[in-house]
C-alpha cells in the first residue's frame, strides 16, 4: 500500500487550495451522501457565527473559491459532520527542548496526506490538513502546538468536527490557556483528547465530549480513551491501554528528542493494521521554540519550518502487519 504526502505553501487560499478541494471533494461528497440525511447551510453557518465567528471571512472566501453548493457549504463549516474514529498516540517532552510528538493512525484511503503552511488570518500556521479546512495537528508562529486523538467513546451530539476547532485555535490563539478556553466553549460532536503545548513549556491535555463538560488535565501524553475503554471490537488492534502505559513509562525515564521520535516509529506506538483502517500514516514532531517540525516514517523524513518551508512530495509505502487467527 502506498500513499503520497504533499507539502503546500499558500498564505491566502487561492489556486493551490482550490485544486486540493477539487481533487478531494468527490471522496468527501460520497462520504457525506452516505452519512447525512439532509444539509442546511443556514443552520451550519449560524452555528459558526455563534461559536467561531472569527473564522467566517475565511469560510466565505473558501466557499467563493470553489463556488460551494449546499453540501460543500455545510461541510466547510465543520458543523455536525459524519462520525469517524481513529487510533493515534501523542506525547510532550520539555526536557531538552519543547517537543510535541504524535502518531496519526487512520484509514489510508480516507486521508488527505497534505501538510499546509498558511496565513489565512495573518498568523502563520503549519498543519496536517483534514476535511480541507480542518487540522489534525499543527503549530502557529506564536509557538502554540496541538494534536488530537480519538477519545474512544461512541456518543455523538451537537457540535463541530474537532479538526475545525483545532484550526480555529491555531488561527486565533497564542497560548495553551487561550486554546483550552476554546475547547471548553466550542462544542465537539464526538469525544477527543487534545494535547496543547506552547513555547513557554505549558502543557495541557483536554478531554472533550458532546455529552459532558470538558476535563482539563496536566497529562503530557494520551492515547484513545477517557476512562473506561469502549473499543471492544478493535481493542486487540487499537491497544490504547498498552500504548498509554508505554508512553507513561518512557516519559518517566526522561526520553526526549530524537529518541522520543524514534519510539513512535516502532511498536507498540507504531501500528501496521492498514487494511483494518488503524495503520500509522505518519509521525509528526513539533518544536515550538524553534518554529520547526518534522513528518517522519521509517526511513523517511520531511523537515519544515516557518523560516524554510519547502513544497515537496513523498511517496510512502506501508506494510500490513500479519494478523494471527486463533
Amino acid at each position: 500500500m502506498q500513499r503520497l504526502f504533499t507539502s503546500i505553501n499558500e498564505s491566502i487560499a487561492d489556486f493551490k487550495w482550490q485544486k486540493l478541494f477539487h481533487e478531494r471533494w468527490p471522496a468527501y461528497k460520497a462520504w457525506l451522501d452516505a452519512s447525512v440525511s439532509e444539509f442546511n447551510s443556514n443552520q451550519s453557518i449560524s452555528a459558526l457565527k455563534i461559536y467561531m465567528p472569527e473564522l467566517l471571512p475565511t469560510y466565505y472566501h473558501l466557499c467563493d473559491l470553489v463556488r460551494a453548493d449546499e453540501v460543500a457549504a455545510c461541510f466547510l463549516t465543520g458543523f455536525q459532520p459524519p462520525t469517524y474514529s481513529s487510533a493515534c498516540s501523542q506525547a510532550v517532552s520539555t526536557i531538552e527542548t519543547i517537543q510535541l510528538v504524535r502518531n496519526y493512525d487512520y484509514h489510508a484511503e480516507r486521508f488527505e496526506g497534505v501538510l499546509l503552511k498558511t496565513a489565512w488570518n495573518g498568523k502563520s500556521v503549519i498543519a496536517s490538513s483534514d476535511c480541507l479546512m480542518g487540522v489534525l495537528d499543527g503549530m502557529n508562529e506564536d509557538g502554540l502546538a496541538l494534536s488530537l486523538t480519538y477519545g474512544g467513546r461512541k456518543t455523538v451530539g451537537f457540535g463541530f468536527g474537532v479538526p475545525f476547532i483545532l484550526r480555529y485555535i491555531l488561527e486565533f490563539c497564542s497560548t495553551v490557556a487561550e486554546g483550552v478556553s476554546v475547547l471548553q466553549n466550542v462544542p465537539s460532536h464526538m469525544s477527543y483528547n487534545v494535547t496543547l503545548v506552547d513555547k513557554s513549556g505549558q502543557v495541557k491535555t483536554v478531554q472533550i465530549a458532546p455529552d459532558r463538560n470538558s476535563v482539563v488535565t496536566d497529562a503530557n501524553f494520551t492515547t484513545n480513551h477517557q476512562g473506561p475503554i469502549n473499543w471492544a471490537k478493535k481493542k486487540n488492534l487499537n491497544r490504547t491501554a498498552t500504548r498509554a502505559i508505554y508512553l507513561e513509562n518512557i516519559l518517566k525515564r526522561g526520553m526526549s528528542g530524537d529518541s522520543l521520535c524514534n519510539s513512535f516509529l516502532h511498536p507498540p506506538l507504531y501500528n501496521q493494521y492498514y487494511e483494518q483502517g488503524l495503520g500509522t500514516l505518519y509521525t509528526a514532531a513539533y518544536y515550538p521554540e524553534l518554529g520547526a517540525m518534522q513528518l517522519l516514517w521509517p526511513g523517511e523524513i520531511m523537515n519544515q519550518s516557518f523560516d524554510d518551508f519547502t513544497e515537496e512530495e513523498k511517496l510512502i509505502t506501508f506494510h500490513q502487519a500479519l494478523i494471527h487467527r486463533h
